[in-house]
């Protein structure tokens, strides 16, 4: 494995800043890893090296911003194929786009390449975003380096992927119902779903949606908080787009603040968990005494939480996909037709009253965060799984009549509007990766960092990856 590769994201900043390392040395790094390894897992399987090395062009002519603005000086990083990245093929996972290419950027990406990021592919997703195991038509299936049979989990998955196998420093991926924090979990890197309007993006079809969002991932915090520093800021064409903090993210991860107490929810008080997954979760969760007024087990009421997120899910896809469903319904996969009819049976009722029912939760959440600083759970109910496997149909016993019903973890504190970080914390007797969940008030992604970064110094599952892939035994 390439010396660089093993590198995280902050340190091959400060490598590039201080010219040890050039641009194009990272990006031939970059390169031959994905030749080395994409084969096993397929994470990045659209590619833009020629644009890539372009850019690294311009931006060693250019002069770096001064005064400590945000700034990655070239560091090579991927795009999830939901997101354009201009001149690059753009498929969104479906054979209805499998030959697009993008004409603009999303503004996310234009703000991560004016501050020094240097895109050199796009990282595979399902169809559309739309399920928690990434395959499509188009690209293929994505597998998980510590066990190529196994899934890396979704619709973030070709960016865990290739965080994991070393392929890039940084990935961009977006969450709805945990596509941010489930790679992470199955993979054993760090995903943070931010809180809505933390990272502008755009234009888009639902500007005003506050369900969806665009989030780093990295292999360490430190690499996820740079990132968002990267990815932060408000912008005239995302209306609800918020400003960049006052104090950078990775400036706070200098000390770690006097939490007050904090809760643990083992299952967020509804959902089947697996054992091992339970255990693992548990013994995690004691490591925040150390810097916390304690740990407790609690967690605010979620009482018609999988109406709230089915309901307003099923809305958005409605609202976003319904006009492919009559124009291209033979080349949509089931579930994406499921969603999108589900969305088009709603009534006004229903959507009112999970508006209704979501400003409930949301007092509950705020009353809740007036006794605990954080909300600590597992993030998935299970371990990686067979990636042949679309969706689970059953947990310890308890089945599901949905493809996202296995979600659950993940996607009720979606709802909640509030940032939450998945970081590794364990691994199962098998050897894969397991998350933990963090979640803090919303616009308070400072102190879900500064909890991960905690977590993770007191740990060493941080120095596990990048790993070769491992082929299934």
């Amino acid at each position: 494995m390439n010396e660089l590769i093993k590198l995280t994201a902050v340190e091959a900043v400060e490598k590039l800043k201080a010219g040890e390392v050039s641009p194009l040395e990272l990006i031939d790094a970059s390169e031959a890893r994905i030749l080395e390894t994409d084969d096993a897992v397929n994470a990045l399987p659209i590619r833009c090296f020629d644009r890539a090395r372009e850019h690294a062009g311009r931006l060693m002519k250019e002069t770096a911003p001064e005064g400590g603005a945000p700034y990655l000086y070239g560091l090579p990083i991927a795009i999830k194929d939901l997101t354009p990245v201009k001149g690059v093929r753009f498929t969104l996972g479906s054979p209805i786009f499998a030959d697009q290419v993008a004409a603009r950027s999303d503004i996310m990406v234009e703000r991560l390449e004016a501050r020094g990021g240097i895109v050199v592919a796009k990282a595979n997703t399902p169809e559309f975003g739309a399920g928690a195991q990434t395959f499509n038509e188009v690209l293929g299936t994505t597998t998980n380096p510590w066990d190529t049979r196994m899934t890396p989990g979704g619709s973030s998955g070709g960016s865990a992927a290739a965080l994991a196998a070393g392929q890039v420093w940084l990935a961009q991926g977006s969450d709805l119902g945990g596509s941010l924090r489930i790679p992470a979990s199955f993979t054993g890197t760090v995903g943070l779903r931010p809180s809505p309007g933390r990272v502008a993006s755009g234009p888009g079809l639902l500007p005003f949606g506050l369900n969806s969002v665009e989030g780093p991932m990295g292999r360490t915090v430190a690499d996820v908080a740079l990132m968002l520093d990267m990815m932060a800021g408000e912008h005239v064409a995302d209306p609800i787009s918020l400003p960049a903090p006052a104090v950078p993210y990775s400036d706070c991860l200098t000390q770690t603040p006097n939490f007050g107490k904090v809760a643990y929810s083992p299952n967020l008080g509804q959902c089947p968990i697996d054992g091992e997954v339970a255990a693992i979760c548990a013994e995690a969760a004691k490591s925040f005494a150390a810097f916390t007024g304690g740990v407790e087990e609690d967690c605010f009421d979620l009482t018609g939480g999988d109406f709230i997120f089915q309901t307003l899910r099923a809305a958005q896809f409605a609202a976003a996909h319904a006009e492919k469903l009559k124009t291209h319904r033979n080349q949509l996969k089931p579930d994406v037709i499921w969603n999108i009819e589900a969305g088009l049976k709603l009534t006004a009722e229903d959507i009112g009253r999970a508006q209704r029912e979501q400003g409930a939760l949301y007092g509950r959440v705020a009353d809740f965060f007036g006794s605990y600083d954080l909300l600590i759970a597992p993030t998935v109910m299970v371990p990686p799984f067979d990636h042949t496997i679309r969706s689970l149909t059953e947990v310890e016993g308890v089945k599901f009549d949905n493809y996202v019903a296995w979600l659950a973890m993940t996607y009720l504190l979606t709802i909640t509007g509030c940032p939450v970080i998945s970081v590794p914390c364990g691994f199962t007797r098998s050897g894969l990766p397991v998350g933990l969940q963090i979640m803090a008030p919303p616009h308070r992604e400072d102190r879900v960092l500064q909890a991960a970064h905690a977590f993770e110094q007191a740990h060493d599952f941080a120095a596990r990856v990048p790993v070769d892939p491992i082929s299934g035994k």
